[in-house]
């Protein structure tokens, strides 16, 4: 069986049941662009935890296909029955079909769970991706259609596989989020250097008063890393993410699995006073990014969510010479921080061809008010403009 000849499809309810190795080598096949979300070891990780499973509205239908050389395309999907945890927001177009007496849910969801981290969704070789992409596309519409799911959504996917399945009937979405862009910088002043001097006076201010008051901050990544901190940090984050967004969708063994299966692509950010910690934020490290993920903190001290999640990244960054970072979706409080606009991208298959028409119309509007948006922040950003003076 050749790369377009016939080719085995098959469905798995959880990711164990695929080989760990096939899966990696479509995942990551360079580590110098490796993304540690799309990895067998995270995905497993949030299954076996079991913030992943049919009682939480995520129920795993991975895509797999095969060849004589072994497993060719794969992609990790989900049946939902809610729209939580996606951070690509269709509650309007449920809302639209239920008023129109349709059923949006069951849904199928191509993502990360919990994770709005851009990257590869549907993972292919090499030498077949195009024939790959077209395959896994295709089986998830078949897909929807065996469960009776009103629509496939493909979120935080790459440029090169949005425009892919544009051109075949999928329709197109964007969105923007803020990533630090590392312009070789040797030191954290270096980087300084290049902002509006008011920028630049700013953040000097709020890193010196984010360690007022004997914080201290420690990296910690590898064995380094004990069931101590994660118990530290999983009680910010708990109470950090309660009073943000209610029930936070991760419990305390995913962070104990996800230090034993991917330790040294862990970073640990915490911060101590008098002895105890009292914020910490979790970095994944990618082989050209340092992802910021989750945050916590103890109390209230002024500046210090600006400091751990936002300059000891992109200290990490420059000491290690990772390209970019990336701090989580949304949050134009980011700009005046050196992190951009970069859009992001989402393809979606709507069976009901009515509700179809409707997205498609309100999505060609959207795309451009999210692009004027992103123009106007860009302009607005704290850089030094040309011919300004220092």
């Amino acid at each position: 069986m050749g790369e377009a000849g016939r080719q085995v499809v098959r469905v798995s309810s959880a990711i164990s049941e695929i080989d760990r190795d096939d899966w990696d080598r479509l995942a990551n096949p360079q580590a110098a662009t490796y993304n540690p979300f799309v990895s067998h070891a995270f995905l497993q990780a949030l299954e076996d935890a079991g913030t992943v499973c049919p009682k939480t509205g995520w129920i795993p239908q991975h895509l797999t296909a095969e060849d004589g050389a072994g497993l060719s395309a794969a992609m990790p999907l989900y049946v939902k029955t809610h729209s939580r945890g996606e951070y690509v927001f269709d509650a309007g177009w449920a809302d639209a079909f239920a008023r129109a007496g349709g059923a949006y849910y069951p849904k199928l969801q191509v993502a990360v769970p919990f994770t709005p981290v851009p990257g590869r969704r549907l993972l292919t070789r090499g030498e077949s991706a195009t024939h790959g992409l077209h395959l896994l596309a295709a089986g998830s519409v078949t897909l929807a259609e065996k469960l009776e799911a009103s629509s496939v959504h493909i979120t935080f996917l790459t440029r090169p596989e949005w425009e892919a399945l544009g051109r075949i009937g999928f329709l197109q979405r964007i969105d923007q989020q803020f990533h630090w862009l590392n312009a070789g910088y040797a030191t954290f002043d270096d980087f300084l250097d290049t902002l509006a001097s008011r920028k630049r006076k700013a953040i000097r201010k709020e890193r010196a008063a984010a360690l007022e008051e004997g914080i201290t901050v420690e990296h910690l990544t590898g064995s380094g890393i004990t069931e101590a901190h994660w118990d530290a940090f999983y009680e910010f984050y708990v109470d950090t993410g309660s009073r943000k967004w209610g029930r936070p969708y991760l419990n305390r063994k995913f962070f104990s699995l996800i230090g034993a299966a991917m330790p040294e692509r862990t970073l640990l950010i915490l911060a101590k006073q008098a002895g105890r910690y009292v914020a910490g934020a979790l970095n994944f490290i990618g082989g050209d990014c340092l992802y910021g993920r989750y945050w916590g903190e103890a109390g209230h001290h002024p500046f210090l969510h600006f400091e751990i999640c936002y300059y000891q990244a992109i200290d990490y960054a420059i000491a290690h010479g990772l390209p970019r970072v990336e701090a989580g979706a949304q949050g134009e409080h980011k700009l005046a921080r050196g992190y951009m606009p970069t859009q992001t991208y989402s393809a979606h298959f709507i069976a009901d061809a009515g509700l179809r028409r409707a997205v498609e119309h309100y999505l060609v509007r959207e795309r451009e008010a999210v692009r004027e948006t992103s123009e106007l922040l860009a302009s607005l950003g704290p850089f030094k403009k040309p011919n300004a003076r220092p």
